[in-house]
């Protein structure tokens, strides 16, 4: 992955109050957004942006576009994900949450099919500290370094980022791949992509309970990656029946059942402990574990 500020960045639901916002935040911070799409709204600008009403259309104006940032309701996104996929664009981050769950299983076979790096759904998207923001990452929280975050929380990505910036060990790239059960990429996906990225000389990864695949994200790491790798696993001293990934889903487990033991903050810490991957115990172990673990590699 090459993301530098020449990246060509297209917003689609740019005249949503969220994407309008967000699309003037990216491009202060530098982002190239050249375009944005919205139904119905061709012809009109935001914050200097042109707005189109069809993926199309955009490129036709623009040319290829590296990455789609996709800002509108819900039950729009399969629709405006298919239209950026079908139009080439090879990443597509989708900032809204709460989309049908059929809905996200088609998306994810069509992107499957066209090699599209999906993130989401509920993403805040990627930022390479000082060059590029795509998505609605808090900036103020980073500093370009060289080191990988990838997170599956929330804001405890920040508290992570800040603990990182204030040890001295900036960031390469952030990534969040979305809080939702079901996820566009995996750590596994971004793990291959950071390998390979020169910039970045370690990596921490941030998840937390729900979810699954992290015996085999264990695994890779342990066979595979030859970069330090240190793990935060939120959520290890949450009552068993509560340890979801949201808290509508916490909702929900409370009326129906619990999460199954193998999705659990505590089994995840066993796995990767037991693979011989640092976890940390909190946010603010993280540099320590990363530091060690750097002067081990040298």
């Amino acid at each position: 992955m090459n993301l530098t500020p020449d990246s060509k960045v297209l917003v689609q639901g740019i005249t949503q109050p969220i994407g309008s916002y967000h699309a003037s935040r990216m491009k202060a911070y530098g982002t190239n957004v050249v375009a944005g799409v919205s139904a119905g709204q061709g012809g009109r600008e935001v914050s200097g942006i042109p707005v189109f009403d069809l993926v199309d259309e955009a490129l036709r104006h623009t040319g290829s576009v590296d990455a789609a940032i996709i800002f509108v309701e819900s039950y729009q996104v399969l629709d405006a994900a298919l239209e950026a996929i079908d139009a080439g664009i090879p990443q597509v981050i989708l900032v809204t949450g709460a989309i049908p769950p059929l809905d996200v299983v088609h998306l994810l076979r069509k992107a499957q099919a066209t090699k599209t790096i999906i993130l989401g759904p509920s993403s805040s998207g990627i930022i390479v500290p000082e060059k590029i923001l795509l998505g609605t990452q808090e900036t103020e929280f980073y500093t370009p370094g060289p080191v990988g975050l990838i997170s599956r929380a929330d804001v405890l990505t920040y508290e992570v980022a800040l603990a990182l910036t204030q040890a001295k060990l900036g960031q390469s790239i952030g990534v969040n791949l979305g809080s939702e059960p079901i996820a566009g990429s995996s750590f596994r996906q971004w793990l291959q992509i950071l390998a390979t990225d020169e910039s970045t000389k370690a990596i921490v990864l941030v998840d937390q309970s729900g979810g699954g695949n992290h015996q085999a994200t264990a695994r890779y790491i342990a066979e595979v990656i030859d970069k330090p790798v240190v793990v935060y696993i939120a959520g290890r001293y949450t009552p068993m029946d509560q340890q979801l990934s949201d808290t509508s889903a916490q909702v929900a487990a409370q009326l129906s059942v619990p999460v199954t033991r193998s999705s659990s903050a505590q089994d995840k810490v066993r796995v990767f402990k037991e693979a011989k991957i640092p976890v940390a115990e909190r946010p603010s172990q993280i540099p320590d574990l990363l530091k060690k673990a750097l002067k081990n590699k040298d």
